[in-house]
């Protein structure tokens, strides 16, 4: 049977590389094409597997030198009830061959695959999954919200039964009662059972036993000793025990369901932000099309009120954007020719066209909506142990249950109704789902929280070693400063003018400063003629005639011009003074440095509160970098350091003991953010840097690097109240429900034990909830 594969290819460099995979994977056999696209460094392989296997052609390829990369596939699982049910697939899964990693999601409902698409595929990894007794989905996760339909529906229909049920059994005679209450109860044990059943079968095939297993545990001899006592033997009837623990425990499960679906809710609005058409110009013509047509390069009409569909660059117009559902951020921003918009955002006031610039997969939201997902894919360490605990607790239950049973009939000389009763309590008052759901529930509305505020948390690991960070260490430049020189002060506006009309003729950044200043000023420019440049000086040049130097205080000497010690002031703080003369006649100043953020103050003041010790990394001397570090109340600099260098730095300190959060924004920044326990990385700074960030600040504001650590000080917060509240509540109520504290008169019937247990797994997901309200710190929202 011919198959046709794509799969990702790494250690490709050139077109060669692309020439000698192609021509090898084409002269194997069995291979009917294969195709390289060196751009997307990838191979599209068809091939007649009865011929060849993918696992063949993967060892073709690496024989080559080349690695054969991994495909990532999320799929949406319905029939998951609790920790051991996510377990039992990730467990299936590793077993398959191909698959590489598998992290299942019991508050999302989804699986997160990574696999090999030549040993293994999509519909075997479905299979799998489907065969474990589960079922794979191609649903939206915005229609989630069906999936409550079952559970209402399977709801109404135990509770119609369990009603007249308890009528019967408390307070009506009716003839043939045994028999009355059995016809009734009996479809509530095996149709309002069944998917109880089924989970608890296939449960016990893999050698997982579930919440499933339980329930199905202490309603089975509840409903079997009442058949009995029906037909067989003379004995207490427990037909309305069985109705009602259903029914309670159904009722849990769709408010359960209910929950877990807010829990998505800031996620799958993100993913509804995103336009379904868009006007595209296409041969001098304006052409309406779905988003998925555009191309790069594509020229987009935005008419005010829009949403703007693809992330592109202003090729004409002026508008102002709403960015908010994006970045968190209130204000719409101006924009005009040659300014980045965002596809999902909303053109508020004016005609723009946007050439398309990134489409699909490699759009913002895109990106936003990939990398919470995988957030919410990942387990952070403490989940580790809810796992462990996990593995035992059923069977562990269970023989508290039997030895409970055993122990009041047996060696305490209880009556058999007493001992049986405290068994099915102890069965259906245990709850392994809370203690699932307390970490997966709490990571999934916390990361969505912080992407709708421009706070991309990449994996629940990250939110660990953020939250118990020591020491924070920024750099400089982009990060504590705007990244681009500016003039901060002047002697005159007559040097300054002079000044400017002299560096328009020049070409660097501290050029550019000058001329922006007076272009904001409204200073008039003056005809420069004879312009000259002196390296790492300054430049002369004539204005009417007249010789002017403009540059350092050592050229301006040189050249027998007395200059004021009036700036040196700024020159001690390590900012760059560009000095003016006409002739030997001193002019006057211009002071240019990269200014701070304003924010960076408040920023380093309100870390110092949180009791983090803040640091500032850079490759300027020691003056300099001391200046602008006292400036916004950092003591501790560490200066004259090479880009190569940074990660050393940091590695430095984690010898110290200390857990280190870097904040970096470029290229350079990339090793080091890797190094550290935690990398924070500015959004708006270098796809690299964004990679390698553990914590992506969609904003260049300094600001959401408060809030990353009030949100993920928050969220850790809400996993451990949660763990909290799942290992109590057990702890406390598996001995209340085997008699334990009988004897002051403390016991707890079946029927109550079931919604006490439906209970708390609906409160641990309403608990996560809350973190929807949280306010993060250091914004002005």
């Amino acid at each position: 049977m011919n198959r046709t594969v794509t799969v990702p290819i790494t250690g490709m460099h050139c077109a060669n590389c692309a020439r000698s995979i192609e021509a090898r994977l084409n002269d194997t056999e069995g291979v009917l094409e294969a195709t390289l696209n060196l751009s997307l460094n990838t191979a599209t392989v068809t091939y007649d597997d009865e011929r060849v296997s993918g696992a063949e052609l993967a060892e073709v390829i690496r024989q080559q030198g080349y690695g054969v990369g991994k495909d990532q596939a999320v799929l949406a699982v319905e029939g998951m009830h609790c920790a051991n049910c996510a377990r039992s697939i990730e467990e299936g899964l590793a077993k398959l061959d191909g698959v590489g990693t598998a992290t299942v999601n019991v508050s999302t409902g989804k699986a997160f695959v990574s696999y090999d698409p030549l040993v293994t595929s999509m519909d075997a990894i479905a299979a799998t999954i489907e065969d474990l007794g589960y079922s794979v989905v191609t649903k939206r996760q915005s229609e989630r919200a069906a999936e409550h339909a079952p559970f209402r529906n399977l709801f109404a229909f135990t509770l119609a039964l369990s009603i007249p049920i308890i009528l019967i059994t408390h307070f009506f005679d009716v003839p043939s009662k045994a028999l009355v209450l059995f016809l009734m109860t009996t479809p509530v044990q095996f149709i309002s059972g069944s998917s109880f059943y089924r989970g608890a079968y296939y449960s016990l095939r893999n050698a997982s036993a579930n919440m499933d297993v339980l329930v199905i545990m202490g309603t089975s001899a509840a409903y079997l000793y009442s058949v009995g006592s029906t037909f067989f033997y003379d004995g207490p009837l427990f037909y309305e025990t069985t109705a009602m623990i259903f029914t309670f425990v159904i009722f849990g499960k769709m408010m359960e369901s209910i929950a877990k679906g807010k829990t998505s809710q800031a996620l799958q609005k993100l993913v509804a932000l995103q336009a379904k058409y868009a006007v595209v110009e296409r041969d001098g013509t304006e052409v309406e099309m779905p988003v998925e047509f555009i191309r790069e390069g594509d020229i987009v009409i935005v008419r005010p009120g829009e949403k703007v569909p693809v992330d592109g660059v202003v090729a004409e117009g002026y508008s102002t954007i709403d960015e908010s559902m994006l970045t968190g951020e209130p204000i719409p921003q101006e924009k005009s020719e040659g300014s980045e918009v965002y596809g999902a955002t909303i053109n508020k006031n004016g005609f723009i066209r946007v050439r398309a610039t990134k489409v699909g997969a490699d759009a913002l939201l895109s990106q936003i909506v990939a990398f919470v997902e995988r957030a919410q894919a990942s387990k952070p360490p403490i989940q580790r142990f809810a796992d462990r605990v996990a593995a035992y607790f059923v069977p562990v239950v269970a023989s508290i249950a039997v030895l409970s049973l055993a122990l009041w009939y047996l060696a305490f000389d209880a009556t058999f109704f007493f001992s049986l009763t405290t068994m099915i309590a102890v069965l259906v008052v245990a709850c392994p789902c809370a203690l699932g759901l307390a970490t997966p529930t709490a990571i999934t509305v916390g990361t969505g929280v912080g992407a709708t505020n421009g706070i991309l948390i990449k994996s629940g690991e990250a939110l660990e070693t953020v939250h118990a960070a020591t020491t924070v260490v920024f750099d400089k430049t982009g990060t504590l400063t705007l990244g681009t020189p500016r003039v901060t002060s002047h002697s005159s506006d007559e040097a300054l003018g002079t000044a400017a009309s002299i560096e328009r003729k020049a070409s660097h950044p501290l050029a550019d400063a000058i001329v922006a200043k007076a272009d904001e000023l409204g200073l008039d420019g003056r005809e420069v003629t004879d312009f000259d440049t002196v390296p790492g000086k300054g430049v002369v040049a004539t204005i009417d005639g007249a010789v002017h130097y403009l540059g350092n205080r050592r050229f301006l000497e040189e050249h027998d011009v007395s200059v004021t010690d009036e700036a040196s002031s700024h020159e001690r703080e390590g900012k760059s003074v560009i000095y003016l003369a006409r002739g030997d006649a001193f002019l006057g100043w211009v002071v240019v440095a990269d200014t701070v953020k304003p924010e960076a103050r408040a920023v380093v003041d309100e870390l110092k509160g949180m009791g983090i010790t803040v640091i500032m990394l850079t490759g300027d001397n020691e003056t300099t970098a001391r200046s602008i570090a006292g400036s916004i109340g950092i003591g501790d600099v560490i200066s004259n350091v090479l880009p190569e260098d940074k990660a050393h730095e940091i590695e430095a300190l984690q010898k110290r003991g200390e857990r280190v959060a870097m904040v970096g924004d470029g290229i350079n920044d990339a090793p080091a953010l890797i190094q550290a326990d935690a990398g924070i990385a500015i959004g708006s700074g270098s796809d690299i840097a964004i990679e390698s960030g553990d914590i992506v600040l969609v904003r260049n504001d300094l600001r959401d690097v408060v809030g990353a650590f009030s949100l993920s000080k928050r969220i850790y917060g809400k996993i451990r109240q949660n763990m909290f509240w799942a290992l109590v509540y057990n702890v406390v109520m598996i001995p209340v429900a085997a008699g334990l504290f009988s004897s002051v008169g403390v016991t707890m019937r079946p029927e109550f034990a079931a919604l006490a247990m439906s209970l708390s797994s609906v409160s641990v997901v309403t608990n996560s909830l809350l973190l929807r309200n949280v306010k993060i710190r250091g914004k002005d929202t």
